[in-house]
């Protein structure tokens, strides 16, 4: 799995999130909608700021073990490829055009 490209990734993505979609309807009765997946990703995204925080001295949590931190980060990669899926929005497409974009913008840059 160490070399998997954006696409492979995204196609593993969603038979997970296919997998947790189960587990709601058998919880909840039904899916979780795209905005409560939004919520989620939120939800984890804030926890990668506290983590980042914690692991650069500037948060008192006593915890060294970079574990949650590297699992916040790749959980939060996963809802953003889950949300793009949802809503019909290419992922690799986006994040090749968002790169070239920023390089153009800042070529001159020296």
């Amino acid at each position: 799995m160490k070399n998997m490209q954006l696409n492979e990734i995204a196609e593993l993505a969603m038979k997970i999130r296919e997998k947790y979609h189960l587990l709601e309807k058998k919880h909840h009765g039904s899916e979780w909608t795209i905005e409560e997946d939004a919520l989620a990703f939120l939800t984890d995204a804030s926890l990668v700021g506290r983590l980042t925080m914690s692991q650069q001295g500037r948060w008192p949590s006593g915890d060294e073990d970079l574990s949650q931190l590297k699992h916040k980060l790749g959980e939060s990669v996963w809802w953003l490829i889950v949300l793009s899926q949802r809503m019909n929005i290419d992922i690799c497409e986006v994040v090749e055009t968002f790169l070239k974009n920023t390089e153009d913008k800042l070529s001159s840059i020296k």
